[in-house]
């Protein structure tokens, strides 16, 4: 299968290098140079706990001269989802299939109107990465599942055809008739740690340690899973330690949240499509949500300071 992960970030080369290792036709999309030079120079580097492989992989800046791929897994900011699969438009064809794996809610409503909700499949994943320097990156891959489906819920051929491709990479990949529901359960992880290593700045090694940031990530999903309840969204679990204890199983000490990871680069976080789906879901259920609005008002209080002050 000829897949073009469109967004080379620490996600987006695990899962990418992952896949080209197990034998997919993979080519990364990225806009960072000296990342894209670094992968066409000395290939990807992965280190897998206390191993390291280098995968050759073919990485572009844009998508001009690219001929279409059979699937397009985007893993852009979500910012820049809009801008980005419009300009991956020389990649789609007319059996080419366009797949989210981003954090948070709303990037397949956003990927349909640019090429067509028959083009969208959605998923959600909890593997995991850490961009370590162009190039080489951790990957949190093994034993964390990826879960896969149709907008409409039906079980398709197409479907089927893309999580084979994820399970020979072995990447442990399953189809979904309830992807929404899955997607709500993976916000929640996301919920349970994203911020919160954010405004603390600590990896999961020393974040767990930390009984007042476990109270408060717990509230801050115990929130979500009450406005999920009110739109009658089917979860893998109301309790909220599940999340939470789920965000860090299997992921390295110095794992970091992609949210921590954008602010070290001196990037605009997730924020309003993770904890901030939270608050605009809540306030249209009337849903009180104040410990997950406080967590965004801190996290963009930090960009802010960065854009302002960080620089000088």
């Amino acid at each position: 299968m000829k897949i073009c992960m469109l967004g080379a970030g620490a996600l987006g080369c695990s899962i990418g290098g992952v896949l080209a290792r197990g034998g997919s036709d993979v080519v990364f999309v990225d806009r960072f140079q000296a990342h894209v030079d670094a992968i066409n120079a000395n290939g990807l580097k992965m280190r897998f706990g206390d191993t390291e492989e280098t995968v050759r992989i073919k990485a572009y800046t844009s998508c001009d001269g690219l001929q279409p791929v059979d699937l397009i897994i985007v893993l852009v900011k979500s910012a820049a989802t809009r801008a980005a699969i419009e300009s991956a438009r020389p990649l789609v064809g007319p059996d080419t299939l366009v797949m989210s794996i981003q954090n948070g809610l709303g990037h397949e409503e956003i990927l349909a109107e640019v090429v067509g909700r028959e083009h969208v499949l959605a998923a959600k994943t909890y593997v995991g990465g850490v961009f370590l320097e162009p190039g080489h990156i951790v990957s949190g891959y093994k034993g964390k599942q990826t879960y896969i489906g149709e907008l409409d819920g039906q079980l398709t051929a197409r479907l089927q055809a893309v999580v084979d491709e994820f399970n020979k990479a072995d990447l442990l990949a399953t189809a979904s008739t309830n992807i929404y529901g899955t997607m709500w359960d993976k916000l929640l992880v996301n919920v349970a740690t994203g911020a919160v290593c954010a405004i603390t700045r600590l990896p999961y090694g020393w974040l767990y340690k930390v009984p007042e940031i476990e109270e408060t990530a717990l509230a801050a999903v115990a929130e979500g899973i009450a406005v999920a309840r009110a739109n009658n969204i089917s979860l893998v679990s109301e309790d909220p330690k599940y999340f939470w204890d789920l965000a860090a199983e299997g992921l390295p000490a110095e794992f970091k949240t992609s949210m921590l990871q954008s602010l070290e680069k001196g990037e605009i976080t997730e924020v309003d499509f993770i904890n901030g789906s939270v608050v605009r879901w809540g306030a249209r259920s009337g849903i009180a949500t104040p410990v997950n609005r406080t967590l965004v008002a801190m996290v963009k209080g930090i960009e802010n300071w960065q854009e302002n002050f960080g620089k000088k």
